[in-house]
């Protein structure tokens, strides 16, 4: 899984990923669009009142799922719990509305891709887009708008905080624990995701602020 992005001509990023690694990302983010929930759609033949929408309100607890509490943080500490529940039920319905969008955003954006036709063999250097760049054997390029790059960075954010929690592990432990798992451990497959989706989040992070 060594597949990095790099810049797009005319804006944007762009990565190679062969089958497997669209196939384990996308499966990623349909479990994390199950994990959020779907969104409430008007019924057959009413159209969807934004006003209303703006208005809904929330839930004022915290989820009992820590992954989706994670996802869902308290706004306040323990000792302002009254104001944690006003906000939370002001806030959280778009939230969660903003979380799916960026993950229905990656699902078709690895679909496009894995629809597309082989883009040949690898070369080195310059940018995706014009001829310049092409994937390595039997990879298929995801190209990303700057606006689909954003939408992808909540992505994957929001399944390294999933994973990191399912893991229960932090940042901190990065470079001690997870690199020196052996590889009979059971959390070995998820730890190698975790830490996969890192270097794609950081190198997306870095080519957004080239």
């Amino acid at each position: 899984m060594a597949g990095q992005f790099e810049p797009v001509k005319g804006g944007g990023a762009a990565v190679a990923l062969d089958e497997v690694e669209i196939s384990i990302l996308r499966s990623l983010v349909v479990q994390l669009l199950e994990l959020v929930g779907p969104g409430d759609e008007p019924a057959d033949g009413e159209e969807e009142d934004p006003l209303a929408s703006l208005f809904a309100e929330g839930p004022t607890e915290a989820p009992a799922d820590p992954a989706l509490a994670r996802l869902f943080p308290d706004a306040y500490d323990e000792k302002e719990a009254d104001y944690s529940s006003e906000f939370r039920r002001f806030t959280e319905n778009d939230l969660r509305a903003r979380k799916r969008d960026d993950a229905l955003v990656m699902v078709r954006t690895l679909d496009e891709a894995a629809a597309a036709p082989s883009s040949g063999g690898a070369t080195r250097g310059g940018h995706w887009g014009g001829g310049r760049k092409r994937a390595r054997s039997g990879a298929a390029v995801v190209r990303l708008s700057p606006e689909d790059s954003l939408h992808w960075l909540g992505a994957l954010n929001d399944l390294r905080l999933t994973i990191g929690t399912r893991l229960e592990v932090s940042d901190e432990d990065e470079n001690d624990e997870l690199y020196r798992l052996p590889d009979d451990d059971p959390r070995k497959p998820m730890v190698m995701a975790y830490l996969w989706l890192g270097a794609l989040q950081e190198t997306l992070v870095g080519t957004l602020a080239a």
